[in-house]
């Protein structure tokens, strides 16, 4: 008679990482100074600088994330920049 098999155990599963909640400001470029707040009774997102106290609001979901707001003020911000020059350069 031979011996069973034991069962190998199953994979732990991997575990993602935090993501952040504050950032560089894209005017004043203090590092830490953006903190992103999530109203999802309101459906609003808001990333506000602590130095310069600029702000930048827009809408949310239940699976937006505070890079997410983050990121579409730094997309809006460079929106801006590239519009100004081409109305500098005509």
């Amino acid at each position: 008679m031979g011996k069973r098999k034991s069962r190998a155990k199953p994979a732990p599963k991997k575990r993602m990482g935090k993501l952040e909640t504050v950032f560089c400001c894209p005017f004043c470029n203090h590092g830490s100074s953006v903190e992103c707040r999530i109203d999802l009774k309101n459906l609003m997102g808001e990333a506000v600088c602590r130095i310069c106290q600029e702000n930048f609001s827009t809408t949310v979901n239940a699976l937006t994330e505070p890079i997410d707001i983050y990121s579409e003020w730094i997309d809006e911000c460079e929106r801006v920049n590239t519009y100004e020059e081409e109305d500098d350069g005509a």
